[in-house]
């Protein structure tokens, strides 16, 4: 009896130091697969949807405070062979996704992306900050006025997500 109560306040001692994430962050936690991706260039008030009309992706947040994204175009260019892929195939599939990966803070308004690796080396160990709104299933993401990695002009990006259920 003493060695299982020993064992259970042992246990209690450890749960109670593991990071836990703030009751914010628990309204990230899942995934979330993209609907909308549209960019505003600040200058000229234009806007594009950066993957196409048909964004396809996923974006995931786990308990313990780790995220990843992926998202890429719909209309990829599929290369008939790996083994007989051209330069400007593999540029056309770069050039048509985001990835990058990291630990996440949320504190209900603002989210931080610490990109520990990325798809663009650019990303690689910088902060990645967006405004977050949240629309019933759907987070409605807006980043504040940065270069395009698609074509380097300056923009804002309004991102749409809806819940994986």
């Amino acid at each position: 009896m003493r060695k299982m109560l020993t064992i259970a306040l042992v246990a209690l001692a450890a749960m109670a130091v593991l990071p836990r994430p703030a009751a914010t962050q628990e309204i990230l936690e899942g995934t979330w697969r993209i609907i909308s991706d549209i960019r505003t260039n600040t200058k000229t008030g234009t806007t594009v949807e950066t993957f196409g009309p048909k964004p396809q992706g996923f974006i995931t947040y786990t308990r313990d405070g780790r995220m990843a994204v992926l998202v890429v175009r719909s209309d990829r260019p599929k290369p008939q062979d790996i083994a007989k892929i051209t330069e400007q195939e593999r540029s056309q599939l770069f050039s048509s996704m985001l990835s990058y990966a990291g630990t996440y803070k949320f504190d209900g308004k603002t989210i931080e992306h610490h990109i520990d690796l990325s798809w663009n080396e650019v990303w690689s160990g910088t902060t990645q900050i967006r405004d977050v709104k949240r629309e019933g299933d759907r987070l409605i993401y807006t980043t504040r006025p940065s270069r395009s990695a698609v074509d380097g002009s300056i923009s804002i990006t309004t991102v749409t997500w809806e819940k994986v259920k």
